[in-house]
């Protein structure tokens, strides 16, 4: 019980992250994402867990739009990139996510980011389907920015068509966060079937997504890709 009294928790405050990013990027309080959370007594360990969670969306404002982090925000980014290390099992999602952090940490405060640079590698998605692909892509949508380049990202670039499969797929099922994060990536690939109707797609699965702002997180990012956002 008290396992998943702690799930319902962290999952409120992934939500209410998420809700802060995108007023964030719809042009609210863009200084306020991650910081507000930690000034309350005792929840500065759900929130950092909030933030690894999001990954590296959680400083998404900064990095479509310019606009840096302030000092107590990209501390609390940091500290959660600290308190979170891959474990040597940890799935290659999981890998990635919190490489994708420390480029994004960098990017705000190159001083801090110590480490390896090297990128982990995408065997585990060698001859993957397009099924699991998408799936992959979707959990990794915190790598689809603008002019950033990544392993993954060429993965994906190869491979367009099969995305725009997933993404039909995961709105058939309707399964709109993995549709989010798949329609996310395919706002920056070449070679997309015109006949998707990609901006249309979106549409439907904000709607459709209702009040998930996490579903709302990805369309946004996409759409401000889409209009060709600077990173």
């Amino acid at each position: 019980m008290e396992q998943s009294g702690t799930s319902t928790l962290l999952q409120g405050a992934v939500q209410d992250l998420a809700s802060a990013v995108v007023s964030a990027l719809r042009g609210g309080d863009h200084a306020r994402a991650a910081a507000p959370a930690a000034a309350e007594a005792g929840t500065e360990g759900l929130t950092l867990a909030a933030v690894r969670v999001l990954g590296a969306d959680a400083l998404l404002p900064g990095t479509l739009l310019h606009l840096p982090p302030p000092p107590d925000e990209l501390a609390v980014f940091r500290k959660a990139v600290e308190a979170y290390p891959p474990r040597a099992d940890a799935a290659p999602t999981v890998v990635w996510s919190h490489w994708g952090m420390r480029r994004a940490l960098r990017r705000f405060d190159p001083g801090v980011a110590d480490g390896p640079d090297g990128e982990p590698g995408t065997g585990w998605l060698d001859g993957a389907s397009w099924q699991f692909l998408t799936h992959q892509l979707a959990v990794l949508a915190p790598l689809a920015l603008p002019g950033e380049d990544s392993a993954v990202a060429r993965l994906a670039a190869d491979r367009p068509v099969d995305v725009a499969r997933g993404f039909v797929r995961a709105v058939r099922r309707r399964d709109w966060r993995q549709a989010a994060g798949a329609g996310r990536w395919l706002t920056l690939l070449d070679g997309v079937p015109s006949t998707l109707g990609l901006d249309t797609g979106l549409d439907f699965v904000e709607l459709m997504g209702g009040d998930d702002p996490l579903v709302a997180l990805q369309v946004r990012a996409a759409r401000l890709a889409r209009a060709g956002a600077p990173v």
